[in-house]
């Protein structure tokens, strides 16, 4: 399999970057697998698709203001891109693990370890004090990779970091999505429709984009007619968005990320698959929570684990059947994954129906529904 092969041109003015008026008022293109048609509605519409024989599962992640701009004690401007706690303990648990990691830390007793991104990588060398305000200040590490990736510490004062990150924090928006002047109006804004309305435990850099299109009385709805509601919870990293940066797709390498499945949640899908309900992902990361503990356990069971599962053709799936996904970027790890289950020349001739009918494209565009 060739990365190529999973290019395609996109006019950039269909590159959304502001939401829909309304969650439910984003357009929906529904591909039927079996009868390989393609129709045009609006999300709304999901509550006439869906009846009482479907479980669906949504990823109730919420997203940090995990980007932080700061300097540098010379005035040079540095963006920290907050991935995941590396050791999300206090300082004085930490010793033992900085040790093994050869490095060194301010025990200050009141900050954490995370692993991130920085922007200029090169203007940053370990020891780097990078300050973001007069409560937080974020100190370099130890270099991870050559793409920016980093191991920090983060330098707070309080008790508790995901005070200070709302304080101190923006909302990681997708670069395509350009905010050359914010205000606080698009601040205001970001924060509450970059975020699902079922969100419930911070912890991803990036939304579950494809359950922003639902509503609280969109959800009620669906309840009302029997579809039953599930969650899990996949805290998106860099997993789900990094590039694939190789030619041979096979020789691509997801990044960790975790996820949660309680013990509710299995039985709810254990027993739907037992009793032949259609199993509804809303969105790639939860599918790939539930087909990673299947494959780990071979059920869905309750647990705390890690995902690198990448998705592509001929992958079998093992427990969705449908899927709610957004339109995802030419050569994205999230395009192949829903090649796989739509096949690749239905899903490019549904995008390239979407294009010609001016859909919008990735995070705060519109959705298909993949039944």
């Amino acid at each position: 399999m060739l990365l190529s092969d999973y290019d395609y041109n996109l006019p950039e003015e269909l590159i959304a970057q502001m939401p829909a008026d309304k969650r439910e008022n984003s357009r929906m293109m529904v591909l039927n697998r079996k009868d390989r048609t393609i129709s045009h509605k609006h999300f709304y519409d999901i509550v006439d698709l869906l009846d009482s024989n479907t479980l669906l599962v949504m990823n109730n992640t919420k997203v940090l203001p995990a980007r932080l701009i700061g300097h540098k004690d010379t005035g040079a401007k540095i963006e920290v891109f907050l991935l995941k706690p590396s050791y999300p303990r206090p300082l004085r648990e930490m010793e033992e693990f900085v040790n093994e990691q050869n490095c060194e830390f301010t025990n200050s007793g009141e900050g954490c370890l995370w692993d991130v991104l920085i922007k200029p990588s090169k203007r940053v060398k370990p020891d780097t004090i990078i300050k973001i305000s007069d409560e937080l200040s974020v100190k370099a590490i130890k270099r991870l990779e050559e793409n920016g990736e980093w191991l920090v510490e983060l330098l707070f004062e309080g008790d508790n970091i995901l005070d200070v990150l709302h304080r101190n924090g923006q909302i990681p928006l997708p670069p395509y999505i350009e905010r050359k002047i914010p205000n606080d109006d698009l601040k205001k804004l970001d924060f509450e429709r970059y975020q699902t309305v079922y969100a419930k435990d911070e912890g991803s850099v990036a939304a579950p984009t494809a359950g922003l299109h639902f509503t609280n009385e969109i959800l009620q709805k669906l309840e009302a007619k029997g579809v039953e509601l599930a969650y899990v919870t996949l805290n998106v990293g860099l997993g789900t968005f990094r590039p694939v940066q190789c030619e041979n797709v096979e020789n691509h390498k997801m990044h960790s990320e975790t996820f949660e499945i309680s013990q509710k949640a299995a039985e709810q899908i254990n027993r739907a698959k037992s009793e032949g309900k259609k199993i509804v992902a809303v969105g790639t990361t939860t599918v790939r929570t539930l087909e990673t503990a299947y494959q780990k356990y071979g059920c869905i069971k309750a647990c705390h684990d890690h995902s690198e599962l990448f998705i592509y053709p001929p992958y079998q799936f093992k427990v969705i059947d449908n899927l709610i996904t957004n339109f995802h970027l030419p050569k994205s790890t999230l395009l192949m994954l829903v090649s796989a289950l739509a096949g690749k020349d239905f899903i490019f001739e549904a995008y390239k129906e979407a294009i010609e009918n001016k859909y919008r494209f990735f995070s705060y565009g519109d959705c298909m529904y993949i039944c």
